[in-house]
């Protein structure tokens, strides 16, 4: 679709039709991916504005967004909780209908109320501190009017690059189905591998679908708290694709014993992200989830603990993945944020001679992002964490 712009002799403050153009493009009412209690929240919040005591300590008086930003950095500038982006959509929400879509070149302007109220502006500048018509200390705007694909150039919510990847790669089973899935019995010319490019040969039902990520031997996930299984975690490999389809040919050919000689499935790996070899199983490639994410904390009080972490490590920071022990069943949604928490433990006070026995509180040290929900467990994103995260921590609501 084409761009215009167009700006009139005159200079005003557009009312955050767009912050959130931050959020700015005609939907319908509710927004794909907001919730009806957000909703609601915006609601309010425009009503009553937002309390300068919600404002994060260093809020800027204007920010101009920039390739790279997500929402949740956005958030962070102005709010102290940035997962209460409601909060800043209601500021002026009377025009706005997706708070998903904010663009690299748009500039929010804090305003402060004489009534102790913050309001978000958002607006491009006429002119600096010297040019025609400008008043000392005065920011001029004007609207800035564009017509494009609606995701086209919007900055993600959340770091997309980290989680991305996940959206299919990171599967939980309710039961061991690969158990009975196709699997990978050989390869050319008998390598111990198959690589990128490479053919190689599948036993199984392969009707299901065209495309089908290789998974290894899946893991249960076992609850720290009750030592439930609560799901089995299969291990991605890559993704192939059959090429050919096989059969089962009558015949007496040597070394058939006069049974019947099996002509495997050909598939090609079309990507990897680690070894794959014989014995790997098979299950289709489901489509690629890209709805919007909304950063929310849960509507009601939630605590549970980390399962594991996804890989090889023992511990995880900044930027990896863990699974949690709540999923669909227990009210967790995708975008839902939750607190880490380090925890206290038993220590004895060594300063006195009662040697008293002392209970260390936990302390929040981090911050979770859930962005993918199975019926049992979950997948987070650890978006900060003073400390190592490992299986068995706390999180909670924030």
């Amino acid at each position: 679709m084409s761009r215009f712009n167009h700006r009139p002799p005159f200079a005003f403050s557009l009312g955050l039709s767009a912050v959130l153009a931050l959020f700015a493009v005609c939907t319908p009412a509710l927004a794909q991916g907001v919730s009806a209690q957000q909703q609601a929240t915006a609601d309010k919040v425009a009503e009553a504005g937002i309390p300068l005591s919600e404002l994060a300590a260093n809020a800027p008086d204007s920010y101009t967004v920039k390739r790279g930003d997500t929402l949740w950095d956005i958030s962070k500038l102005f709010l102290k909780s940035p997962w209460r982006w409601p909060e800043l959509w209601g500021m002026n929400k009377a025009a706005v209908r997706n708070p998903h879509l904010i663009y690299p070149g748009q500039i929010l302007v804090l305003e402060r109320t004489a009534d102790g109220k913050a309001v978000l502006r958002m607006g491009r500048q006429v002119g600096g501190p010297g040019s025609a018509g400008a008043e000392a200390g005065v920011t001029k705007l004007s609207p800035s009017i564009r017509a494009e694909p609606l995701t086209l150039g919007a900055i993600a919510s959340v770091p997309m690059h980290l989680i991305g990847p996940f959206l299919t790669d990171a599967v939980v089973f309710d039961g061991n189905e690969l158990e009975s899935a196709p699997r990978v019995v050989a390869t050319q010319a008998g390598r111990m591998l198959v690589s990128k490019g490479e053919v190689a040969y599948v036993r199984g039902d392969v009707d299901a679908a065209r495309n089908w990520q290789m998974f290894r031997t899946p893991k249960p996930l076992r609850d720290p708290q009750t030592g439930r299984v609560l799901g089995y975690e299969a291990r991605h490999v890559g993704v192939a694709e059959v090429i050919r389809r096989g059969e089962a040919t009558a015949g007496t050919g040597l070394g058939s014993g006069g049974k019947d000689l099996v002509v495997p499935h050909s598939i090609r790996v079309t990507s990897l992200r680690e070894e794959a070899d014989v014995g790997v199983r098979l299950a289709p490639l489901p489509a690629r989830d890209t709805e919007a994410f909304a950063p929310h904390s849960p509507n009601a009080s939630v605590e549970g603990r980390v399962v594991s972490i996804y890989g090889d490590g023992q511990v995880a920071g900044q930027n990896q993945i863990v699974a949690i022990n709540r999923g669909a069943q227990d009210g967790m949604e995708r975008g839902h944020v939750l607190a880490l928490w380090a925890k206290g433990g038993i220590k004895r006070d060594s300063t006195t001679g009662d040697r008293a026995t002392l209970a260390i509180p936990d302390e929040r040290h981090g911050t979770l992002f859930v962005f993918r929900v199975f019926e049992r467990v979950s997948y987070a994103l650890i978006l900060q964490a003073e400390q190592p995260v490992q299986a068995g921590d706390r999180f909670s609501q924030p």
